[in-house]
């Protein structure tokens, strides 16, 4: 496995993770991980200080000691990272730029998903995802027809599946969302979840900042191109 290196430092090492690599085990299966990948170049490094879903594409970022582990989980956590994705999704949201604020829960009807309902399971989490609608396209290509959006989208939180859940919540699903978007046909003839996380503007350990882009890949920019938008 040969995962493409953005950025690296004496303190870190940022890769773009593709769709269908999951971060870390779940300890049920034996698939490779980018943690495995990590374990093998970088022997003795502390490890992943966040994740992304398997089927989301993007900035993975790799702590290679202690001490800049424990500085960006506290990044993290303090909200001093500021994230960018991109989505193509199902609609065109009404309001052009807002909020999405609902608490996260879990799933009543089934416990691999998260819910932003009010009836949601167990403790309901904060989370706020800001969204910009970058451009709108319709997907000719396709007999089912239908209007789709380009969002880019900056979440403040990082519930499990939390973009995900909020463009739910609000009628405009990720395309390709096999959790979340129902049985809806998916537009432009995408094959993985239409969701990528483009950039990651950071504090470094060693001082300053930097942000780490993840240029669009392969298996997504072909519907990124239906929408003649710069982001």
């Amino acid at each position: 496995m040969n995962l493409p290196i953005l950025y690296e430092d004496e303190d870190i090492v940022a890769v773009a993770k593709p769709a269908g690599l999951i971060t870390h085990s779940d300890g049920r299966t034996k698939e490779e991980t980018a943690e495995n990948w990590f374990k093998k170049n970088y022997p003795g490094g502390a490890g992943y200080v966040h994740r992304l879903d398997r089927d989301t594409s993007g900035v993975l970022v790799f702590a290679k000691n202690p001490a800049a582990y424990e500085f960006l989980r506290k990044a993290f956590h303090d909200r001093e990272i500021k994230k960018t994705y991109l989505a193509i999704v199902y609609g065109v949201p009404k309001e052009k730029k807002g909020v999405i604020d609902f608490d996260i829960g879990r799933s009543r009807r089934d416990f691999r998903l998260r819910s932003a309902q009010p009836k949601a399971k167990g403790r309901l989490r904060d989370a706020l995802t800001r969204y910009e609608v970058v451009a709108e396209s319709a997907d000719e290509g396709s007999s089912e027809g239908g209007e789709y959006s380009l969002l880019k989208l900056s979440p403040e939180t990082g519930r499990t599946h939390q973009i995900r859940v909020h463009l739910k919540a609000i009628h405009h699903p990720i395309v390709g969302d096999k959790l979340y978007a129902g049985k809806r046909p998916t537009g432009f003839g995408l094959t993985r979840l239409g969701l990528h996380a483009y950039s990651l503007d950071l504090p470094l350990p060693a001082g300053g900042r930097t942000t780490i882009i993840a240029p669009v890949p392969n298996d997504l920019a072909p519907a990124l191109a239906h929408f003649h938008a710069v982001w």
